[in-house]
């Protein structure tokens, strides 16, 4: 039997008490990097090993996968992947757009997922079925806007300055097309598209842990995830997420072009 909504709770609610505290706190920040800025702090460190104690303790059977602690156990038939703080540079920041991301992978697919912002109380959940949000206005289930046309969409990215270069003038391309474009937010761009407030969500290099907890808030709201060729996203790389089928297809049309 797969987890139920308590238990990812439960994870959510460990996090966060490993996290808020150290949210605008000034605590020191690290640099993974010897060449760049990829910054890690405690919060991130002890966030995932809170979350993998539980997982631990409750389904010792099952794999994990998580950014600042490694992998075990990849090939399992339940795989859980982590990203105790996605938007880590937000969360140095004070800005409260980063989020926990807790996702699961069953043979493979990604199948239940989980972003938690704790400082917003705002929670996105999918269950197998159907997406679901909790926090401020009330809990609803999700659904994603009708959005059609490349010239209709709000469009988000991390920072166009950290698309891969030789990806650059495809990604310019597409921008060109949308009738508005963003940046920032990680993680929470990806949930307002499950929301119905964003339209796409493009990026590339991604890790499978900074995409697999998103991967079924998407889908079960009625979007598409895949990666710029149009492959599953499990595995991450480049990646786009569309409010609609026909939204997804016109975006790959221009990024492939």
């Amino acid at each position: 039997m797969l987890p139920d909504r308590k238990f990812f709770e439960k994870l959510a609610d460990a996090a966060a008490a490993e996290t808020l505290p150290r949210f605008r706190s000034g605590l020191d920040v690290d640099n993974k990097l010897s060449g760049g800025f990829d910054p890690v702090t405690e919060g991130d460190r002890a966030a995932e090993r809170a979350i993998r104690a539980l997982i631990g303790e409750r389904y010792p059977d099952h794999g994990i996968l998580g950014e600042e602690h490694g992998a075990e156990g990849l090939k399992r038939e339940c795989l859980w992947v982590i990203d105790p703080i996605d938007g880590t540079r937000a969360f140095i920041s004070g800005v409260p757009v980063w989020g926990t991301l807790v996702g699961l992978y069953h043979n493979g697919r990604a199948t239940l997922g989980m972003m938690d912002q704790p400082f917003t109380r705002e929670r996105y959940f999918a269950d197998g079925e159907r997406s679901h949000y909790s926090g401020p206005g009330g809990p609803r289930v999700l659904k994603t806007r009708g959005c059609h046309a490349l010239e209709e969409a709000v469009m988000f990215t991390t920072s166009p300055r950290i698309i891969a270069d030789q990806l650059q003038n495809s990604y310019d391309r597409l921008e060109a097309r949308v009738r508005l474009a963003r940046y920032g937010t990680d993680c929470y761009a990806y949930c307002l598209v499950a929301a119905g407030f964003v339209d796409l969500v493009v990026e590339t290099g991604l890790q499978p842990y900074d995409i697999g907890a998103l991967i079924p808030i998407i889908e079960q709201a009625g979007g598409v995830v895949t990666t710029w060729q149009g492959g599953r996203p499990e595995d991450g790389g480049d990646i786009v997420a569309a409010a609609t089928p026909d939204l997804h297809e016109a975006a790959l049309s221009v990024l492939n072009a």
